[in-house]
């Protein structure tokens, strides 16, 4: 009986780790988001080269893709990333704002140390 009783434990310790890696992995981006406090450099919106085509009872939507640039304040550190956020469509350079940036996750070898779907947290006109 303790046999059995070493042998759960054992599984239910192993499920518990899995669980946990499994769920850095899963969220990895947002357990390691970094906030960032500063004035906008760049808003650009990206236009795609693209046709988007539906049937006559299919909704489309427009596609948003902006690249941005935030100097952090503190360091003087200048941020870039990616994001399919419109809340971007009104920022505009010299603006400040706080945004969420994601990072990639480390696996992803060619966008290693880099940033995507910025959020936009607060916008807001800077103290001159």
């Amino acid at each position: 009986m303790t046999t059995i009783w070493k042998f759960l434990k054992f599984v239910l310790a192993l499920l518990i780790l899995v669980g946990i890696v499994w769920g850095v992995v899963a969220n990895y981006s947002v357990i390691f988001s970094k906030t960032v406090v500063g004035e906008i450099t760049r808003v650009e919106r990206v236009e795609l080269p693209v046709a988007l085509m539906a049937r006559p009872d299919q909704v489309t939507s427009k596609v948003f893709s902006f690249a941005i640039g935030i100097k952090d304040q503190k360091t003087g550190e200048i941020y870039t990333a990616s994001s399919e956020d419109r809340q971007w469509a009104v920022a505009e350079k010299g603006q400040c704002v706080e945004a969420v940036f994601l990072p990639y996750p480390p696996w992803e070898f060619t966008k290693k140390d880099t940033y995507f779907g910025a959020r936009l947290v607060r916008l807001y006109e800077c103290a001159k």
